[in-house]
């Protein structure tokens, strides 16, 4: 939003409601259109019932907007907002452009058959990846390669995707030299939203390995905490002795790299789900920002962009590899010039700023050649 206003555009944004709306709008300069029919969020209470609703309302929302307002681009974010986007495409005809953060509907892979039945997310998928071609928009951004080819093979012309990959606030993550962990405690951190595909059993098969061969070792889960990660804990603290922890809960993201600034692994021992493939995950890209060394299961989209880098090495999706890795890494030196040449690499390519000009250059042109 701030590098569209920056570029000269009037921006209204849809959106559930926030704190301080007005304050945010005069900071950002935008125009906020806000849902109040109830509350949504990552972590609201029959979350998953409400996005399904939500685009219907969404759709009404920018519908009754735009018989005041007269929009030239409609720039939706994430697949829910996308439904309501490529209804709007018809109802107004104003070009569309969907930006895909994820596949959503990806991550339900890793989820229960009997919560979630394996026929139904494969037809979800398919309904999600369809959504550009079904609606014929003017152009997609996605969060890695991975996710554009999925959106290509549904059909859509590839020349009017750009994959943007997923930034970060650089000034909030400076570079900081390692120690390796030595004979005092080691901590391996993890931040983000911690959700079921991030804990399952690859997390729990190598915290048990490392625990057992470097008793001491401190895991440290830095996020909301949600059911998945009591749930965690509470079976790790049963199942594995010796198990340390420290779960700090939210912390502002400002603040995050406080959390890793002692930390001597970062981990990212995602389950294997189309929804983890397709996911440029930034907690990679913030552990190489401040040069800390980070083992990851193989997500292809992390693949495909650090699968040279020196400071991020790739585990199966097994708990004792990943385990194992996780000991190699400990007991490794940090190269210091090779750490610095990839948080470099990260600051220059993936920091907001020239990510989010790349992306509104991308939103202008697909809008003009509509």
């Amino acid at each position: 939003m701030e590098e569209m206003v920056r570029r000269g555009h009037e921006v209204h944004v849809f959106c559930p409601r926030i704190d301080n709306p007005g304050e945010i709008a005069k900071k950002f300069g935008i125009r906020l259109h806000l849902f109040t029919t109830w509350k949504m969020g990552r972590y609201a209470a029959l979350r998953n019932v409400k996005y399904l609703a939500y685009p219907f309302f969404l759709e009404r929302m920018v519908a009754l907007a735009a018989r005041r307002v007269k929009f030239d681009l409609i720039f939706s974010q994430h697949a829910i907002s996308a439904v309501a986007a490529g209804k709007l495409k018809k109802r107004l005809g104003v070009p569309v452009l969907m930006n895909f953060p994820d596949l959503l509907t990806g991550f339900m892979e890793t989820w229960p058959s009997y919560v979630m039945p394996r026929p139904v997310v494969r037809a979800l998928m398919q309904y999600e990846a369809g959504l550009p071609v079904r609606h014929g928009v003017a152009g997609v951004l996605t969060v890695s390669d991975t996710l554009a080819d999925r959106f290509a093979a549904r059909g859509f012309d590839r020349h009017k995707i750009l994959p943007i990959y997923y930034g970060y606030a650089a000034e909030h993550f400076p570079f900081q030299p390692r120690r390796p962990a030595g004979s005092g405690p080691a901590v391996v951190v993890m931040h983000g939203s911690l959700d079921v595909h991030h804990l399952g059993p690859t997390a729990l098969g190598a915290i048990r390995l490392v625990t057992r061969e470097r008793p001491g070792t401190i895991f440290r889960f830095v996020g909301q905490k949600t059911a998945a990660l009591e749930q965690f804990l509470v079976r790790a603290a049963r199942e594995i002795p010796g198990f340390t922890f420290e779960a700090p809960g939210f912390v502002p993201y400002a603040q995050v790299a406080g959390q890793l600034a002692d930390a001597h692994v970062g981990m990212i021992p995602y389950e294997e789900s189309a929804g983890t493939h397709c996911a440029f995950v930034a907690k990679a890209v913030e552990y190489v920002a401040v040069g800390l060394p980070a083992v990851s299961t193989p997500l292809q989209s992390i693949q495909r962009y650090f699968g040279d880098d020196p400071m991020v090495r790739f585990a199966t999706f097994d708990g004792d590899d990943f385990g194992r890795a996780l000991l190699a890494r400990l007991d490794e030196p940090v190269d210091a010039a090779r750490a610095r040449a990839s948080a470099a690499r990260v600051r220059a390519e993936l920091d907001w700023q020239p990510l989010c000009a790349r992306a509104v250059i991308f939103a202008e042109q697909t809008a003009g050649n509509a």
